[in-house]
């Protein structure tokens, strides 16, 4: 199974891109989906960020209270370290499971920290969605109304942008329009098919 590993700074489009991939037949196994989905009330996974940071970072109904969570690690490396410790094999274990599911010709792996958490092992290639920074502040603080301030710590935790691109085997430039974006998805869609037709 050949597996591309989509990635890209926040707000370049690699959610965009995904969808149209997931259009043309293709199963995308998406990380953030599956962060969330693992710590879904009452699972094993959030019982045990219960058990370490206490039963204030759950609402009343059971589900994972994000924002105590966060103020919880936020300023607190050893915290954030025991979060991923929880997080991160639980994470990985479900992308194995569901990249061995996959049926389509080939299947997408997308995950924004793609490269900063080493996912790239488990691609044959990397497709990173691109835009230029001032694009991706503009469009995310558009898109979630936060200020600018929060968009940039957001950026500066990825990597730098030519970094990212240096580590690409493929690259889409998403600083155009959607149908833009469609056409640059669907070339690619054609070249990973006809590789593995070779």
């Amino acid at each position: 199974m050949m597996v591309v590993g989509v990635t890209g700074g926040i707000g370049s489009g690699k959610s965009a891109a995904t969808e149209h991939f997931q259009k043309l037949g293709i199963t995308v196994v998406d990380a953030d989906v599956i962060a969330r989905a693992i710590v879904a009330p009452n699972s094993p996974v959030l019982q045990t960020i219960v058990a370490q940071f206490g039963n204030e970072i759950v609402h009343a109904d059971g589900s994972l209270n994000r924002a105590k969570l966060r103020a919880a690690i936020f300023a607190d490396d050893v915290a954030k370290q025991q979060l991923n410790s929880i997080m991160h094999p639980a994470i990985r274990d479900e992308i194995h499971r569901q990249l061995a599911a996959a049926t389509s010709p080939y299947v997408i792996l997308s995950a924004p920290l793609l490269l900063e958490n080493g996912l790239e092992h488990l691609c044959n290639r990397v497709l990173v969605v691109d835009v230029p920074e001032a694009v991706q502040l503009q469009r995310t603080v558009n898109r979630d109304s936060v200020d600018e301030a929060q968009v940039l710590s957001i950026m500066a935790a990825q990597l730098k942008r030519a970094e990212r691109t240096a580590k690409a085997d493929d690259i889409i430039d998403n600083s155009g329009s959607l149908t833009d974006l469609r056409v640059q998805v669907e070339k690619l869609h054609s070249q990973y098919l006809k590789a593995l037709n070779e």
